[in-house]
């Protein structure tokens, strides 16, 4: 099973993601946010909430109790349903 091993921040709202395959994919969740006009979201559209994500058991989260997460495949392919 692929994993998240590694997540760097690029810009805005894109991060750069690494897999345990070695395999590295840039996702923007930037699309996600603005789409989803939900509270719960509305802070990790500021910057310096969005760059606060942490890597917890292979996936990459948001908050202390995962506000935020996205399933692997699509992190894998790059873009967020």
């Amino acid at each position: 099973m692929t994993k998240i091993v590694g997540a760097k921040y690029l810009a805005e709202y894109k991060i750069l993601i690494s897999f345990s395959d070695l395999t590295q994919q840039i996702v923007d969740f930037g699309p996600f946010l603005t789409a989803n006009p939900h509270p719960q979201y509305d802070k990790y559209k500021i910057p310096s909430h969005f760059k606060k994500f942490k890597i917890e058991r292979g996936n990459i989260v948001w908050g202390k109790d995962w506000d935020l997460i996205f399933p692997i495949d699509q992190l894998y392919a790059g873009k967020i349903d």
